[in-house]
C-alpha cells in the first residue's frame, strides 16, 4: 500500500477525483477458459471518445456488461492493495485494471458514490472554460461479478467476496459523449439520491433481499440501470402477487397432459398444462418461470406421489406448462410403469403447487450460479438421468458459460431428446454408445477436472456408486459435487421417532419398508411436512435431529449439517430418535 492510498478516506464525502488511467480492451479468450472477454483491459495513452455505448475501441460480453447502462466501468484503485492483504497467493494480480474497469480512481468508491451521480469529467481548464463540451456521466449501476473473476485472480468463489465487501466498482451511462484521457478531472455535479450510495444498494440487492419497503424504493428509481432495477420490481411483484395469492392457491393443482412423445423404446416425454392457469402480475412475466433443475411432484391415480425432473425447455417452462421424460425401470415402484400403461393425452393429474430446484438453492452441496461462482460445469449422466441436466446446459449456454455433458447410453436409438442435443454447442456434448463399445471412464473425467469447476451426476445406481468412489478418491470438495440420484435405497430395520415438539412427545413406529417421511405425513399431513424428490436430491424433507443415531442415505446434505438434520425421504434412525418438524 503506497503512503498516499493509505491516507485515503473511502467514507469521505466525494465531490472531485482525478482520472488515473484510462483502460480498453477488444474481446479474447481467457487463460483457462474458452470463452471470450473483455476483462483484460490495457492502458490507453492520450484522449480517447466516449460515446453512448462506451469508450471507442473497447468491448466486452453482452451477456453480463456493455450497453447504455453499462457503458462505462469505474474502480477505486484504493482497493487493491487491500484485496492483495487478503489474498497473498494473487496479490501480483491485484493492480489497477485487475477488475476490468475503464477508469481507475482512488478516492471514488461505493462507500461516496450514489446511484443517480452526475459527474463532469474533463481537464481543469476544460471543466472551467467550456463545460459544455465536456463528458457527462450519470452512475446507473453497482457491478454485478461474475465468475471471470475467479479465473483473472485464480481464486475460487472470489467473486461473491467483492459484493459481500463492497468492493464491486460501478458503471456509468453517458449522458453527453466527449473525450477522456488520464490527468481529467470528474466532479460531482448532481446527486439526486444521497441516500442511497452503492454499498447501500448492494445491501438490499445481495445481503437483505426480503425488506419489501427498501426493495418498493429502490424500484422507484429512474437512475437505477434496468438490470438491478427490474429485479427489485420483480421482487415487489412476486410479493404482492404471493399474498394475493396465498389464500386461493390450492395445495395441489390440476394439468392436463396435452402431448405424449415416444423419445426412445424405453423414454416417454408428457407436456403438461394447468387446466386453471396462474396469471403473472403484469410487468412480472419471468415469476411463472421454472429454473433450470426443477422438480415437479405429481399424484398417481395407483395412490402414489412421484418427484420428477421438469426437463424444460429451460427458456418456457413455466409453473402453468411443463415438461418431463420418463423411462419405464426395470424395478419400477410403480410410479413409471403407472405413466407408460395408464397416462394419455387428456389425462387429468395432479401436481405440487411448489416445484423445488434440487440443482440450485435447496441443495448445500451445489453452486449452480453461474454468474457468481463457478466458471466450468461438468454434467455426467447416464439413461434418463439426462433429463436432471439438459435444461440446466441449455441456460448456461444462452449466457455463454462454459459447460459440458458426458452422456452413457446403451445404443443410438436410446438417446432422448436428440433435436435439443444437436443444438448445443459443437464439442459440448459426448455420447458414449454401448454397442460401440465406447465407455464412460468417470476416473478420467474427475481426475482431468479443471480449476473451479462444479460436476454433476445423474444416472442408474452403478453410476452413482463409481462417481461416489471416484470423487473420494481424487478429493473432490463437496461444495463441487452434486449427486442427482433418481433411485433411492430407502428401506431397512424398523425405528421410533420422538416427535419432540409437539404435545406429550409423540412417538412414530416407522416399519422397515417404510420411509419417516410417509409417517410424518401419514400423522400430520404433506402440508406441514413437505418433500419433493423422495430420493434425496433436494433437501425439502429436512427435519431437525435433536438425539439418536441416524444412518444418512442422499446427498442434499453437507457433512456439517448431518449433526443437527436429516433427510426424512431416505435416511433411517437407528433404535429411536428424537427430531423436529
Amino acid at each position: 500500500m503506497t503512503e498516499s492510498q493509505s491516507k485515503i478516506d473511502l467514507y469521505a464525502p466525494f465531490e472531485r477525483d482525478t482520472i488515473l488511467e484510462v483502460r480498453a480492451s477488444k474481446m479474447k479468450k481467457m487463460r483457462g477458459l474458452e470463452v471470450m472477454s473483455g476483462i483484460d483491459k490495457t492502458i490507453i495513452n492520450g484522449p480517447v471518445y466516449v460515446g453512448r455505448t462506451g469508450l471507442e475501441g473497447d468491448e466486452s460480453d453482452p451477456t453480463f456488461h456493455g450497453g447504455v447502462d453499462k457503458a462505462v466501468h469505474g474502480y477505486c484503485s484504493s482497493h487493491y492493495p487491500t484485496w492483495a492483504t487478503e489474498h497473498p497467493s494473487a496479490a501480483a494480480a491485484f493492480v489497477p485494471g485487475g477488475f476490468g474497469e475503464n477508469l481507475v480512481t482512488a478516492h471514488m468508491n461505493e462507500r461516496n458514490v450514489c446511484i443517480g451521480d452526475t459527474m463532469i469529467v474533463g481537464s481543469p481548464s476544460a471543466l472551467t472554460s467550456n463545460p459544455e463540451s465536456c463528458l457527462l456521466l450519470q452512475v446507473s449501476l453497482p457491478r454485478q461479478p461474475c465468475f471471470k473473476l475467479n479465473h483473472r485472480f485464480q481464486l475460487k468463489k472470489f467473486a461473491p467476496l467483492t459484493w459481500k465487501h463492497s468492493r464491486t466498482g460501478w458503471y456509468y451511462r453517458v449522458l453527453r459523449p466527449g473525450f477522456v484521457q488520464a490527468g481529467d478531472e470528474i466532479r460531482l455535479v448532481s446527486r439526486p439520491h444521497p441516500q442511497w450510495t452503492i454499498e447501500r444498494i448492494q445491501e438490499y440487492l445481495h445481503r437483505n433481499q426480503d425488506d419489501e419497503a427498501m426493495n418498493a424504493e429502490l424500484a422507484s428509481i429512474e437512475e437505477l440501470g434496468a438490470e438491478s432495477r427490474d429485479a427489485f420490481k420483480a421482487r415487489v411483484a412476486r410479493s404482492a402477487a404471493k399474498k394475493k395469492r396465498a389464500e386461493k392457491l390450492a395445495r395441489w393443482r390440476d394439468f392436463r397432459v396435452v402431448e405424449r412423445r415416444q423419445e426412445t423404446s424405453r423414454i416417454l416425454s408428457f407436456i403438461l398444462e394447468a387446466i386453471d392457469p396462474i396469471i403473472p402480475p403484469p410487468g412480472d412475466e419471468k415469476s411463472i418461470l421454472l429454473k433450470p433443475g426443477a422438480h415437479a411432484r405429481v399424484k398417481l391415480g395407483n395412490g402414489l406421489v412421484r418427484a420428477y425432473s421438469i426437463v424444460g425447455p429451460s427458456s418456457c417452462s413455466t409453473i402453468n406448462r411443463f415438461q418431463l421424460g420418463i423411462a419405464l425401470e426395470p424395478h419400477s415402484r410403480g410410479g413409471s410403469a403407472y405413466f407408460h400403461s395408464h397416462v394419455f393425452e387428456g389425462h387429468v393429474l395432479s401436481v405440487s403447487t411448489t416445484f423445488t430446484n434440487a440443482l440450485s438453492g435447496n441443495n448445500n452441496n451445489n453452486n449452480n450460479n453461474s454468474a457468481g461462482g463457478i466458471s466450468h460445469h461438468i454434467y455426467v449422466a447416464g439413461g434418463v438421468g439426462l433429463t436432471a441436466f439438459l435444461t440446466s446446459l441449455e441456460q448456461l449456454q444462452s449466457i455463454h458459460v462454459s459447460c459440458e455433458l458426458h452422456y452413457a447410453v446403451r445404443s443410438n436409438e436410446d438417446i432422448p431428446f436428440r433435436d435439443r442435443l444437436s443444438q448445443l454447442n459443437p464439442g459440448t456434448v459426448k455420447i458414449y454408445d454401448k454397442t460401440q463399445g465406447e465407455r464412460l471412464n468417470i476416473e478420467e473425467i474427475v481426475r482431468q477436472i479443471p480449476w473451479n469447476t462444479m460436476i454433476y451426476f445423474c444416472g442408474p445406481k452403478s453410476l452413482m456408486l463409481e462417481a461416489a468412489r471416484q470423487v473420494k478418491q481424487y478429493g473432490v470438495p463437496e461444495g463441487e459435487v452434486h449427486f442427482e440420484a433418481f433411485e433411492a435405497d430407502v428401506g431397512g430395520d424398523p425405528f421410533e421417532a420422538v416427535v419432540a415438539n409437539r404435545n406429550d412427545k409423540m412417538v412414530l413406529q416407522v416399519g422397515g419398508d417404510e420411509t419417516l417421511l410417509v409417517v410424518l405425513q401419514r400423522e400430520f399431513g404433506d402440508e406441514e411436512v413437505e418433500g419433493s424428490c423422495c430420493v434425496g436430491n433436494c433437501g425439502t424433507c429436512k427435519v431437525i435431529l435433536k438425539g439418536g443415531r441416524v444412518e444418512h442415505r442422499g446427498t442434499a446434505l453437507t457433512a456439517e449439517e448431518k449433526g443437527e438434520v436429516m433427510l426424512a425421504c431416505v435416511s433411517r434412525g437407528v433404535g429411536r430418535i428424537v427430531i423436529e418438524i
